[in-house]
């Protein structure tokens, strides 16, 4: 039997990419973490030392020039930089999420249209699937799109949009054939620029504080015919398609979250003294940080194996995409949940982080599907 265990190993081109994106975020996103999250303002710091350094949208293939890095890199990425700041890894994250349906079904004239700008750091990509009354139920979306002439116009709102009114393009589903169902939904590339869009209010959210998420709305918004993706009802098969792509994207920025908050737990009992020792020296604190690491070191290797798959474009992803969103989220949650136990009263103050990395743990539970929908492909697929 032949025994090639290096197909397992990362390779040094990630471990570097690791070792690269540590080091920025320590020194150009960690300092401003707390900052970004009190006042709930945008992290430019992270904007710029992450555009700076390429990693900002580091997925974009090398022809629309991009750095091209394969999915288990760009994970690595989201994983290092929410590891100090949640909230600055959804840059590069949503960034992977708006352009993944342009770069599966867009022609390419439109990928090097809206691609290019997003490389070179000049536009970010918002996401538009869910609304207020469809978000699981995304396939009941009531927002339009009609055929007018060389146009599509397009009525609705759209709602949680991630960094709404700092992207520069969103990919938006809409019902271009209505009663058709699934089958009669379009996707389509909106510019902030194009007439009729409008971004809603921020909400005022528990965690990702920083990353501006609104409603936004369309009235009579006309844009050019070529500017959708794929053939005319083939959107929501996208949409689908393009999660099973994003979602361990999500997992890379819980496990980021969870390391974090171990990293954080670590340190703090080693140095806190209580009955004439470190806390460090209990058993039932060891026993609690073996839980979590174990625990964030399982949901990393699944991340990694789902993030493999899809770069490969093996079919049948969305159990393996599931799972690892839906299990690094369920531990980025208990891990953060017993950082903060570990702190003590410590940790329930917002002067050590892992208050807020367990407020931020909470919406990787939530978006691009909540884990019981997660749960609910995975069940689909061991029955189909």
């Amino acid at each position: 039997m032949t025994r090639d265990f290096d197909t397992y190993r990362l390779t040094d081109d990630h471990d570097h990419v690791r070792a690269a994106v540590r080091e920025l975020s320590e020194k150009a996103i960690a300092p401003y973490a707390a900052a970004v999250d009190e006042d709930s303002r945008y992290p430019h710091e992270a904007v710029a030392a992450l555009t700076r350094a390429g990693y900002h949208a580091p997925h974009i293939p090398e022809q629309y020039g991009g750095a091209g890095a394969d999915a288990v890199a760009t994970c690595i990425v989201i994983e290092e930089v929410a590891r100090v700041c949640a909230t600055s890894s959804l840059l590069p994250a949503v960034n992977k999420l708006g352009t993944t349906p342009v770069l599966l079904a867009a022609t390419e004239q439109l990928k090097k249209e809206v691609l290019s700008p997003v490389a070179t750091g000049e536009a970010m990509f918002s996401y538009a699937l869910s609304e207020r009354e469809a978000g699981s139920d995304a396939a009941a979306m009531t927002t339009r799109a009609r055929l007018d002439g060389d146009h599509w116009v397009l009525n609705g709102t759209k709602a949680w949009i991630t960094n709404a009114g700092v992207s520069s393009y969103y990919t938006v589903m809409a019902v271009s054939e209505p009663g058709k169902g699934a089958n009669g939904i379009s996707a389509f590339v909106v510019h902030k620029d194009d007439s009729g869009f409008e971004v809603g209010a921020k909400e005022r959210k528990m965690g990702i504080r920083g990353s501006p998420t609104c409603e936004i709305h369309f009235t009579n918004c006309a844009i050019p015919a070529d500017r959708i993706i794929g053939e005319p009802g083939t959107g929501f098969k996208t949409a689908l398609r393009t999660l099973d792509h994003t979602r361990p994207t999500v997992a890379a920025q819980a496990v980021g979250i969870a390391q974090g908050a171990l990293d954080q737990a670590i340190s703090y009992v080693k140095d806190r003294k209580q009955f004439g020792q470190s806390v460090a020296n209990f058993q039932g604190v060891q026993f609690m940080l073996a839980d979590m690491a174990m625990k964030v070191e399982a949901a990393r290797h699944l991340t990694y194996v789902a993030a493999a798959r899809a770069e490969r474009g093996e079919p049948n992803l969305g159990f393996v995409s599931a799972a690892a969103k839906c299990y690094a989220s369920d531990v980025a949650m208990e891990v953060t949940t017993d950082a903060v136990q570990l702190l003590g009263g410590a940790g329930y103050t917002r002067d050590f982080p892992v208050e807020r990395m367990m407020r931020d743990a909470k919406i990787t539970q939530i978006y691009e599907g909540t884990n019981q929908v997660q749960r609910m492909v995975m069940a689909r697929q061991l029955l189909r």
